[in-house]
């Protein structure tokens, strides 16, 4: 087969891994090689100072010995089939980058063989890059469950950040959909990546120049929507890895149906994007906000509300919290705010030591006040001309994710423009569905 014919098979193949992530990594090449990992590099978007970076993202190979119904890949499915030699994919790499098109690569697969041998084409692939050609670039690598501890060692040397992909958010699923692989076994991988972590830094605190491995870290995805788990059992879960394991991130992948099958959604069901959204916006607070998973979701409301950002409403939901008076609130209590964000509730701390603040200034410094004057008070005032009714601060509070939601809830006669106008969507309908996805 030809090599570009392989390249279009493999690339699209691999398009369901999620590999947008900061690199995490600087290292200069000191002229020794070619390419350097840029720290604030993510694929498929601009870096600080306004390039363009990107991976590319490509399956070792497409052929896989397991069977799991989610998988576009899986054993059963009828499609091209190809696989990439280390030389072939290596080579191509460094032409990509040469030419510009690329900064680094994502490289995963399918398993040809037995998870051993494909480690072994992964590192000779990786080995090629980093000895031969002096590629001193950002490599991602997915972890191949099952695959030795040795080889996984050998992987983990050779690449800036490794991956073990969860999947499904438990074990039941896992059963259903993918009856080869078990939790044990995808976790037991992630857990040998963290003791190697944890065993490296001790090692580079004693020598200096000791080799470092996976110094960009590990992270892991989940897919959304293909089973019945709720959003609060991969919250929990998300919580638990971030926990245990001190993953640098959980990634959520809304389930694109790409096969017919009575346990899975139907052909043709749209990918959850909005759920994908707000667990996304759940994992923020979870990772920078001082949030647990018990207090944005619990047994009794096991779904995002689609209407609103999970910190709004918790904020709802706590009103007997609110207000904060920002000239005296700690950090914990301003990261709560609606509205108010990591940046700007530092900004807060630091302008406060110079005098007292106003709301002019707070929009200087970034604080949305659409959202977050209906929490906070200034010097004991609330802002001028403001009312707090339940209507203005659904108004305010609701994002245009939701506004979509009511409108598909509502069709076609209603607007989405004229939400609470006279003959149109109404605040009792938008209650309605608040309550509903509460």
């Amino acid at each position: 087969m030809d090599i570009f014919e392989k390249l279009k098979i493999l690339t699209d193949s691999a398009k369901y891994d999620v590999a947008c992530t900061s690199s995490g990594v600087d290292r200069q090449n000191g002229r020794q090689g070619i390419g350097n990992a840029v720290g604030c590099g993510i694929c498929h978007t601009f870096s600080a100072d306004g390039r363009c970076v990107s991976l590319l993202k490509v399956l070792m190979t497409n052929v896989c010995v397991y069977d799991c119904a989610y998988c576009v890949n899986r054993r059963s499915n009828d499609l091209p089939r190809a696989a990439f030699t280390p030389r072939e994919l290596a080579d191509l790499t460094i032409h990509f980058y040469k030419r510009n098109y690329i900064e680094g690569l994502f490289l995963s697969s399918g398993v040809i063989k037995s998870p051993d041998y494909t480690c072994e084409q992964m590192i000779k692939t990786i080995e090629i890059l980093r000895q031969e050609y002096r590629f001193f670039g950002y490599i991602h690598a997915k972890a191949i469950p099952g695959a030795d501890e040795k080889l996984l060692t050998r992987l983990g040397m050779l690449v800036d950040r490794m991956s073990v992909n969860i999947e499904l958010p438990s074990q039941k699923s896992l059963q259903l959909l993918a009856p080869d692989k078990s939790k044990a076994s995808i976790l037991k991988p992630m857990g040998f990546i963290t003791g190697k972590l944890s065993e490296n830094k001790k090692d580079l605190v004693q020598y200096r120049h000791a080799p470092k491995f996976a110094p960009a870290g590990q992270s892991t995805q989940m897919i959304i929507g293909a089973t019945g788990d709720s959003d609060y059992q991969i919250l929990k879960l998300s919580s638990a890895l971030y926990k245990k394991y001190r993953l640098k991130r959980v990634f959520f992948s809304a389930y694109l149906p790409v096969s017919t099958n009575p346990l899975l959604p139907a052909t043709g069901t749209p990918p959850p994007l909005l759920r994908e959204h707000r667990l996304y916006q759940a994992d923020w607070l979870l990772r920078f906000y001082g949030f647990e998973a018990d207090e944005l979701l619990d047994e009794q409301h096991q779904s995002f509300n689609p209407l609103v950002d999970p910190k709004c409403n918790w904020a709802l939901n706590h009103m007997e919290r609110f207000p904060v008076e920002v000239n005296r609130a700690p950090y914990e209590e301003l990261l709560r705010v609606p509205g108010i964000g990591v940046t700007s509730a530092k900004r807060i701390l630091t302008a406060r030591r110079v005098g007292p603040l106003s709301y002019a200034g707070l929009k200087k410094i970034g604080v949305v006040l659409k959202r977050a004057q209906y929490f906070i008070t200034v010097g004991g005032k609330l802002n001028e001309g403001l009312r707090i009714t339940q209507d203005s601060m659904l108004r305010s509070l609701i994002s245009q994710q939701g506004l979509d939601f009511v409108s598909r809830q509502f069709p076609p006669q209603y607007e989405q423009l004229s939400l609470f106008s006279k003959g149109h969507i109404g605040a009792e309908e938008v209650r309605a569905c608040l309550q509903a996805g509460a």
